[in-house]
């Protein structure tokens, strides 16, 4: 993996912590009105992944997913940055969700390389 501040290490975990507590209230939003939650679940299962790989590759932390949840994680979030990509370009210049999803972006791109790293 590349190396990487530790600014941006503090930012990009902060980012995917964030995304994963979006996406853990989302489901169980979902989950309480009786809505489809297949997508939902699979990419905050993702996100999790890919944040507790990041943290195992920058603080040591545990890691114990199988080869099988690295590639469904990294497929996962592969497929996630278009649509998110999309959102940042169409945000205003300066603006904070512009902010947010560059960071994300960047976060996601890591978690990418860092499960790549796994394989």
């Amino acid at each position: 993996m590349k190396t990487v501040s530790k600014e941006n290490q503090t930012l990009s975990i902060k980012s995917l912590q964030s995304t994963l507590r979006k996406l853990e209230n989302a489901y169980k939003s979902m989950t309480e009105n009786g809505s489809n939650t297949t997508i939902v679940k699979k990419r905050r299962d993702a996100v999790k992944v890919g944040l507790d790989c990041l943290e195992n590759a920058w603080h040591g932390t545990e890691f114990s997913y199988d080869e099988e949840a690295i590639l469904a994680a990294k497929q996962i979030l592969q497929n996630l940055l278009p649509s998110i990509q999309k959102q940042y370009e169409k945000a205003k210049e300066g603006s904070a969700q512009k902010t947010i999803n560059g960071r994300r972006i960047t976060a996601i791109e890591l978690a990418i390389e860092a499960l790549e790293d796994r394989l």
